[in-house]
C-alpha cells in the first residue's frame, strides 16, 4: 500500500458516458497501484455498489414529473449545493484523501463541493470533459451552429438565446448559476488544476481567459490489452453514439446516400425518428442497429471498414476514437474540435469537412477504396500508435507527476 488516498468525485456512479468511463478507469488504476480510493457522487438506481454511497447525495434526475416544491429544491441544488457540502464535509473527516480529483460536478453535486476542499486544505484537480467552464450550456452550440456568443463575460446570452432545451425557465437557473460561481471562483480558485484531454479544448479555454498554467493536457487513454484486434472486415461503415443534431447524423446519412456505401448506426436518441425517415426518403443503405454495448459494440466496430465520427460541435477527446483503434480499425473524422489531433491523415483515418455532405462522402469513398490489407495496416498503426502515446501507463505517469506537482506527497 503506498499509504494515499484518491477522492474520486463524479455526478454519476455507472459507467453513463465517456466522463464516467474516464472516472471509472481512473479509480481502477490507482487502486492497482495500492492507492485507497473513495468515490463520492449522487445516488441512482444504476449506480455500482460502493461502501462509501451512504455519503452520496440525493438524486437529481432532470426530465422526470415533480412538483413546483421539488423543481425549486432541484434549481436551488443546481446552483449550489448545501447537501453536497455537508455530505463531503463527513466524509473527509471520516477518510481524509491525500488529493481530490472531479470529473462532471455540475447541476448535481455542484462546485459548492470545492470549497469544502479548499477549505479542509486538499489539492483538487478537476478533468474538463465539456466547454462548461467558458460556455453556460457547455457546447457551444446553438441552433445546430457552433456559437461563441458567451465570449467576454456576455453570458446573459445563455437566457437571451434559451439554450437550455429552449426554455427560459432553465436558462434563467443556468444563467443565475454561472453568474454565482464566478462570483465565488468556485472553479477558478478553489481548484488548482484542470486536466484538459485535448490540446483544441486548452487552447479554447486560454482563449475565454482561463490561464494557461492552470491547465495541464494529459490525453485520454485506452487499454488495448482488454480490447480484441482480431475481426473480420465487413463491408459497411460504423456509427456509435447518441442520436443527438450535434452529432452530425443527418450529414452522415446524406453522405452514405451521395457515397452509395453501407452505414450501420449504433445508438439511440432525440434523433432516431427523424434520421430513419431521411434515409428512407434517400434510399440510403443505412441499418439501425439500436443501443449496443460491450462485446456487441466491440464487434459492430471491429468488423467495420472503419469508425465515422462526423461531429458538428467541439468534441473534446472522444474515448471512441481511442477504443476503435485498440480494435485496429481506422476512423473517418470530421475536422472540428479535438479530432484532429486523434486522426492521423491517412495513416490511422481521414478527416473530412465538418456538415458537409460531400466532403464527407468522398472521404467515404476514398477508404472503401483501399484494399482491406491498406485497411487494415492503418488500423495496426492507429492501435500501435493508442498503444504508446494513450496507454494507461502514459496516463498515470502524467498524472502522477500533476499530483506532485500540487503538493500531493
Amino acid at each position: 500500500m503506498t499509504g494515499k488516498r484518491l477522492l474520486a468525485i463524479n455526478n454519476y456512479f455507472y459507467r453513463r458516458g465517456g466522463a464516467e468511463a474516464v472516472f471509472f478507469d481512473h479509480m481502477s488504476m490507482f487502486g492497482e497501484i495500492g492507492w485507497d480510493i473513495v468515490p463520492f457522487a449522487m445516488q441512482h438506481d444504476l449506480n455500482e455498489s460502493s461502501p462509501w454511497s451512504d455519503y452520496f447525495v440525493s438524486e437529481i434526475e432532470y426530465g422526470r414529473r415533480s412538483g413546483l416544491l421539488r423543481k425549486a429544491v432541484q434549481a436551488a441544488s443546481v446552483i449550489y449545493s448545501l447537501e453536497a457540502q455537508r455530505n463531503l464535509g463527513r466524509l473527509i473527516e471520516r477518510a481524509r484523501p491525500s488529493v481530490a480529483h472531479a470529473h462532471n460536478v455540475y447541476h448535481h453535486l455542484s462546485p459548492a463541493i470545492f470549497s469544502t476542499l479548499k477549505a479542509a486544505g486538499i489539492p483538487v484537480v478537476m478533468t474538463v470533459h465539456d466547454l462548461k467552464l467558458a460556455c453556460p450550456s457547455y457546447k457551444m452550440l446553438r441552433d445546430g451552429r457552433v456559437c461563441e456568443d458567451c465570449r467576454g463575460g456576455r453570458v446573459y446570452n445563455v437566457l437571451r438565446h434559451r439554450c437550455v432545451k429552449g426554455s427560459a425557465p432553465l436558462s434563467a437557473v443556468v444563467l443565475a448559476e454561472t453568474v454565482l460561481h464566478r462570483l465565488l471562483g468556485l472553479y477558478r480558485d478553489k481548484v488548482d488544476r484542470l486536466v484538459v484531454p485535448s490540446r483544441f479544448y486548452l487552447e479554447k479555454l486560454a482563449e475565454w481567459g482561463w490561464p494557461r498554467e492552470k491547465m495541464v493536457h494529459i490525453a485520454n487513454f485506452v487499454d488495448v490489452t482488454a480490447l480484441s484486434g482480431a475481426w473480420q472486415e465487413g463491408d459497411y461503415f460504423a456509427f456509435a453514439g447518441r442520436l443527438a443534431p450535434e452529432k452530425g447524423l443527418t450529414t452522415l446519412i446524406k453522405a452514405a446516400a451521395l457515397s452509395n456505401q453501407r452505414l450501420v448506426i449504433a445508438g439511440t436518441g432525440p434523433e432516431e425518428q427523424t434520421l430513419r425517415r431521411l434515409a428512407a426518403e434517400l434510399k440510403a443503405d443505412v441499418t439501425f442497429a439500436g443501443y449496443l454495448s460491450g462485446e456487441k459494440l466491440h464487434r459492430l466496430i471491429g468488423e467495420s471498414r472503419a469508425l465515422v465520427l462526423p461531429s458538428e460541435w467541439y468534441e473534446n477527446a472522444p474515448i471512441s476514437v481511442l477504443e476503435t483503434y485498440a480494435l485496429r480499425r481506422p476512423v473517418i473524422g470530421a475536422a472540428i474540435g479535438g479530432i484532429p489531433e486523434m486522426v492521423r491523415e491517412g495513416e490511422t483515418g481521414l478527416l473530412a469537412a465538418p456538415g458537409d455532405a460531400g466532403d464527407l462522402a468522398r472521404a467515404l469513398c476514398e477508404m472503401a477504396a483501399l484494399s482491406p490489407t491498406e485497411r487494415a495496416r492503418m488500423g495496426a498503426a492507429a492501435r500501435s500508435w493508442v498503444a504508446s502515446e494513450f496507454s494507461a501507463a502514459a496516463y498515470r505517469e502524467r498524472t502522477l507527476e500533476l499530483y506532485g506537482a500540487i503538493g500531493v506527497a
